[in-house]
């Protein structure tokens, strides 16, 4: 069992974390070589000893981001409540660049919005009409930018664009609502602190841009349920407003629940009356129209209704309109 993991440790440090956290590679080299420090891991069940899990909850325990030697020192201290977090826990990417790929999606779709969000972790998918967007070309330069009725957000999402443009335009949202195994509450600190723990070191202005959207989330909290979506979908979908437009979405979440409570999931979405934004990897569903070639695909998939819409970067840093209709915005 030691074995394992530091095996999966090594891996890692070699090949996952160089060129994206130096930090990381570094603690999983110091599992790597040490069987000790492996086998307070070991005690973690399997699905939940991934490193970046455990990395984030030794953080949101306050190791602080310290040096190898000074992070393993803390994990032995503080090895029982390491283990017991790291069980209780899963991980939970909200990323709020993902809806910048989103956003020409919602601005085809007639409002006001009811937005409904399967997997919502602390729910910071919930506000596109709170943040600002700036599209940009492979050389950096401004294409498109837009910001709320009130002016620039505090969250500012980029994403890079080239080719076509598609319209956009800042969706009105009148209800906002998510379900989740275990949902996060923005306004509390142990909370806020896993979701920061989640963003890499070195992952330049995306911590910054998880904590402006935590301030945005708890200065009005969305309606977050906690429970399998497949059992609640219905419900919660009729506790949306009657005049507006269901909008659900599941950015990234689909990938993460096992294909048959997958396959149930999207067929109780698709029998509702509500529109469905999905952004999924090309070979993960069969529902494409139309149909992806997920070995020619660059990127996920965002789709409507399973029509495709758009390729896009699975965190939303870049996008490619492939709907047709669009016009340059230069």
């Amino acid at each position: 069992m030691t074995d394992a993991v530091q095996l999966r440790y090594a891996r890692f440090a070699e090949q996952e974390a160089p060129g994206r956290s130096e930090l990381y590679a570094e603690w999983a080299h110091s599992v790597a070589v040490d069987a000790g420090l492996a086998a307070i891991l070991a005690r973690i069940p399997e699905n939940r000893r991934q490193p970046p899990l455990v990395f984030a909850v030794t953080r949101m325990l306050g190791s602080g981001l310290v040096g190898p030697e000074a992070w393993r020192d803390f994990v032995i201290a503080h090895a029982d409540a390491v283990v017991a977090e790291c069980t209780a826990r899963r991980l939970q990417t909200n990323e709020p660049l993902r809806l910048a790929p989103l956003l020409p999606v919602l601005t085809e779709i007639q409002g006001p919005i009811a937005l409904l969000e399967v997997g919502a972790s602390a729910g910071l998918c919930l506000y596109p009409d709170r943040y600002s967007y700036r599209v940009v070309d492979a050389q950096g330069d401004l294409r498109v930018a837009l910001d709320p009725e009130d002016g620039p957000s505090t969250v500012v999402l980029q994403s890079t664009v080239d080719g076509a443009l598609p319209a956009l335009a800042m969706p009105d949202i009148v209800w906002r609502a998510g379900i989740d195994l275990a949902p996060l509450d923005a306004r509390e600190d142990l909370d806020r602190r896993w979701l920061q723990g989640l963003v890499w070191p070195g992952e330049q202005g995306r911590a910054e841009r998880v904590d402006a959207a935590l301030d945005i989330a708890a200065a009005d909290p969305p309606l977050l349920f906690a429970g399998d979506a497949a059992a609640r979908i219905d419900a919660l979908a009729a506790d949306a407003p009657r005049d507006a437009t269901l909008v659900i979405t599941t950015p990234g979440v689909l990938v993460h629940i096992p294909r048959d409570a997958r396959t149930e999931l999207i067929a109780r979405i698709r029998a509702l009356e509500a529109r469905w934004i999905t952004i999924d990897p090309p070979g993960l569903l069969d529902v494409w129209e139309p149909a992806v070639d997920a070995a020619e695909w660059s990127g996920f998939v965002v789709a409507l209704d399973g029509r495709v819409r758009a390729a896009a970067d699975p965190l939303g840093r870049w996008w490619e309109w492939r709907a047709g209709g669009g016009a340059s915005a230069t």
